[in-house]
């Protein structure tokens, strides 16, 4: 409604009515993640291989002992030399202290297909702190949709092949590296087990800096006026004058 001579009473009266969608909003979304919960559990057996700063690692090892483990897929091949934005947006909207995940036996990492020294550089640029361990040389990008190329695994983005993807013009997500997010458990007899991955929009409940925007009147500001899209994020060390 924008600026208008509003009364309080006016004013208030309209904040009760949305309150009662958003209410019904909240609930939706409980009971969302109430069926997401009771996804089937896949085993994982392939023997996938990481690369952290003290050596090799299983996928077993990035639980850090603990009982679940998520993993941000981010963008930032072999011969890349900085991350996606759009990634780096994720990253920067992951807690520092990831001491909350782990008081409920839940790890927090990322992945990326890049060398390990190419990840510590642009790590140490961004001033993150959360693991973040390399695939090169593995399967397991390919396996988990995280980097598309057909001649190692079928082309598969948010649970389309690639004769869907083609026909819908989305053949950005038809090669190469693709963002998303995996989350993993450990069975009641050990092995690691599959329980989640989500892709494009569905890794926005990690965008803390879009779900503050979204209680302002200027929302998220993705278009400026007359349906110009306005500039995308950047890098953080890239904006000016802050």
């Amino acid at each position: 409604m924008g600026f208008q001579n509003t009364t309080r009473e006016e004013w208030v009266s309209a904040r009760k009515l949305l309150l009662e969608k958003e209410k019904e909003y909240t609930k939706a979304g409980d009971a969302l993640a109430e069926q997401r919960r009771q996804l089937p559990h896949v085993k994982v057996d392939e023997p996938y291989s990481f690369h952290g700063p003290n050596g090799p690692l299983t996928l077993a090892d990035l639980f850090e002992g603990r009982k679940q483990l998520i993993i941000y897929h981010f963008m930032l091949g072999p011969d890349q030399k900085e991350g996606c934005v759009g990634c780096s947006f994720v990253a920067d909207n992951v807690p520092v202290y990831l001491q909350h995940l782990h008081s409920r036996d839940t790890t927090f990492a990322m992945v990326s297909r890049a060398p390990l020294e190419q990840i510590e550089a642009f790590k140490k640029r961004m001033g993150w702190t959360m693991p973040w361990y390399s695939s090169f040389g593995s399967d397991f990008n390919y396996h988990f949709h995280a980097t598309n190329d057909e001649s190692v695994a079928p082309v598969m983005s948010n649970w389309e092949d690639k004769e869907s993807l083609e026909q819908k013009g989305k053949l950005f997500f038809t090669r190469g590296e693709q963002s998303g997010l995996s989350v993993f458990i450990i069975g009641p007899r050990g092995g690691v087990y599959h329980t989640y991955s989500g892709y494009e929009r569905g890794v926005e409940g990690l965008l803390v800096t879009n779900q503050l925007l979204d209680l302002t009147a200027q929302g998220r500001q993705d278009q400026l006026p007359h349906g110009i899209k306005a500039l995308g994020w950047l890098l953080h060390d890239r904006y000016n004058g802050e």
